[in-house]
């Protein structure tokens, strides 16, 4: 029975995916073949030899050494999508907690506890928390993935203008979309007209304090910004300025920092865009399969380290390569091959950054000698047979 490593605690719901028959998920694995994990610290984390992969149950991998790993030959992946809809529900929720002053309400409701008169009290006080509906309120949402897919198409259904901009929208997702959205050329075009303005974007070094003092000037003068991504992503010190000056009316996110817990106009959530079962077992049954998939056939799906990559049905001896992206890798890997007189029935390569992924399918089961030839290769971090 293959062992599956769990670093964190997860739901057992991996084994609608996956046998439990052969596979065995446990904290205490000795010989894992691959491990799920969700937020323990991997950096300084010992790979057992065998280990083909990792799985993040969730879509951050900081907690992850991805290059170290990549040149280890393990194949990092994570859960994308998986946490869609309670991120999308959350998202919701902000603009109506920023648009009724909800909380503030609640909060005052409840300081009238052992007060005489409470429903006279109540009505002679609700006009201070007075706010405006969402319907007929423009929603802009940059980023159009598998999260700003699905709150863009919530906001339709609220009777909400939408305006969307992604330039690397997939066509999948364009179908997707609702065709009452307004499918904005620029970015600036849905920052100028958005009264909701809710960003989707990874953080990458491009886009670190990628909201910042200028971005938000372009924005309509009261509009609330939310942010359900990462917290990196906005300059909180411009954000401050812009609530001071009424640029913005209010901010709405996922990550508490000091600067802005107590202020006025911020609501501070406390990183719980994920946190509901459902979205939990959804990242668990993703990463199960993408192993499942990647260990019986050699499937690479929402790597972020190697390419995604679909070899194809398999019906003879398979050998998978993960190399630098280099040139005459192929060419020494597939000549290590004919050396040994056997054909190449099909070949699959594909790229990502540094690093790369040969398949190939052979007509004869490649000797242990083959697989050593292979290994030796100055530009191989892994290899592995798989027979169907």
């Amino acid at each position: 029975m293959k062992e599956i490593k769990l670093l964190n605690p997860v739901s057992p719901v991996w084994n609608e995916v996956i046998s439990d028959q052969e596979y065995a998920l446990t904290a205490e694995a000795k010989s894992p073949i691959s491990i799920i994990v969700r937020s323990a610290d991997m950096h300084s984390y010992e790979l057992e030899e065998d280990v083909l992969a990792v799985a993040r149950a969730g879509v951050g991998v900081n907690n992850i050494p991805l290059d170290k790993y990549a040149e280890e030959g393990v194949v990092v992946f994570n859960t994308p999508g998986a946490n869609a809809n309670a991120v999308k529900e959350l998202v919701i929720a902000g603009m109506l907690l920023s648009g009724r002053n909800i909380l503030g309400g609640a909060a005052w409701a409840q300081n009238l506890k052992g007060t005489e008169g409470i429903e006279k009290a109540t009505e002679k006080g609700k006009g201070q928390f007075a706010g405006h509906e969402i319907g007929g309120k423009t929603l802009g949402v940059i980023g159009v993935g598998a999260i700003g897919l699905l709150v863009a198409n919530a906001g339709v259904a609220l009777n909400m203008k939408v305006m969307g901009y992604d330039p690397y929208i997939s066509v999948d997702n364009a179908w997707k979309l609702s065709r009452s959205i307004v499918h904005a050329k620029t970015e600036d075009e849905v920052i100028a007209n958005a009264d909701y303005l809710t960003i989707h974007m990874p953080l990458l070094p491009e886009t670190r304090g990628k909201i910042d003092a200028a971005y938000i000037a372009k924005m309509k003068k009261g509009a609330v910004l939310l942010n359900f991504a990462r917290g990196e992503l906005v300059d909180v010190d411009a954000v401050l300025a812009a609530l001071e000056c009424g640029q913005l009316s209010a901010y709405v996110c996922d990550f508490p920092t000091e600067k802005l817990l107590g202020v006025k106009n911020v609501i501070c959530l406390p990183h719980i865009g994920a946190s509901t079962p459902e979205s939990e077992d959804n990242c668990v049954r993703m990463a199960a399969k993408q192993l499942d998939d990647y260990i019986k056939y050699g499937v690479i799906r929402n790597s972020v380290n190697y390419p995604n990559a679909d070899p194809g049905p398999m019906s003879e001896p398979r050998v998978c390569v993960l190399h630098q992206n280099v040139p005459n890798t192929v060419a020494a890997i597939t000549g290590a091959v004919s050396a040994k007189g056997i054909n190449i029935d099909h070949m699959f390569n594909k790229s990502k950054g540094k690093y790369a992924y040969t398949v190939l399918d052979l007509d004869d089961a490649p000797s242990a000698e083959l697989i050593a030839d292979i290994k030796a290769l100055d530009s191989v971090y892994g290899v592995r047979v798989i027979n169907p």
